[in-house]
């Protein structure tokens, strides 16, 4: 099996609608879990590698509402930082960063203006941004189509060639989400995984279907992965990141040792 380059990282991610943390399946059928903040602070206390924030209503406001959340956030918890939705232009990325974030993912406001991944990169270097991808398969093709706005809007891009043409643009990591996957707790699609990590020369964080150990090392080893974005495992505490670290250990993950 291929070894992941580098650490393979465990990362939080922290849907939030208002100010509160949900979490649904197939990016719907949303339910309320609490508030966000704490959530992260007891992640990170708990060692989690990254937080990863989205607005999960951006869209209905045409703007990004966490700077609040970000703010308490950042000044209490000493890891990376990510946050995405509603973001459409310099200045939004700005304000974001300012109140904590390490990285911005941009969904929605990619597939709209493509050019605001190099205004980005340009302004803020690579490593800040991200770009996110609601993935879903097309059966009768058995390609993936790129959608928007939690899965609700087609956008016509398949998924590995927009992949490409976000890293040429200055996209330095993908948050890659299978709709299909999500809140099932089923495994990650591995195929779409390994199909975007072979295409691009950034990291690819794998979100959507964590349920076990075993899932963690399917994506890492054979998914090409360099990260799993774990929601839902962890809200609902059927495992935390200790105990998903110490059996990625066991399995050979080469994940950071605390």
């Amino acid at each position: 099996m291929l070894q992941p380059a580098g650490n393979f990282r465990i990362i939080a991610r922290l849907d939030v609608k208002m100010d509160t943390l949900i979490k649904g399946i197939h990016l719907e059928g949303w339910r309320k879990v609490g508030d966000p903040g704490a959530f992260a602070q007891r992640y990170y206390d708990q060692g989690i590698d990254e937080i990863v924030y989205m607005d999960a209503v951006a869209s209905l406001y045409n703007r990004n509402n966490l700077a609040e959340v970000l703010t308490h956030t950042a000044k209490e918890v000493f890891i990376p930082i990510t946050v995405g939705g509603g973001i459409r232009s310099l200045e939004d990325a700005d304000v974001l960063l300012k109140a904590g974030a390490d990285k911005i993912a941009i969904n929605t406001g990619a597939t709209k203006n493509p050019r605001l991944i190099s205004e980005v990169s340009n302004r803020f270097g690579s490593q800040c941004v991200v770009l996110s991808i609601e993935a879903k398969k097309d059966d009768r093709t058995g390609s993936w189509e790129a959608l928007t706005d939690l899965g609700r809007e087609h956008t016509g891009l398949d998924v590995l060639a927009w992949a490409q043409r976000a890293c040429e643009l200055g996209a330095g990591e993908i948050l890659l989400t299978s709709v299909d996957q999500d809140g099932t707790r089923r495994g990650f699609d591995v195929e779409l995984t390994r199909a975007v990590a072979d295409a691009v020369p950034v990291p690819v964080i794998a979100s959507g279907g964590m349920g076990t150990a075993d899932h963690l090392a399917a994506v890492a080893f054979e998914g090409h992965a360099n990260a799993a974005a774990i929601a839902s495992l962890f809200h609902f505490e059927k495992e935390d990141p200790d105990s998903i670290r110490a059996a990625a250990l066991e399995l050979g993950i080469p994940v950071r040792a605390i």
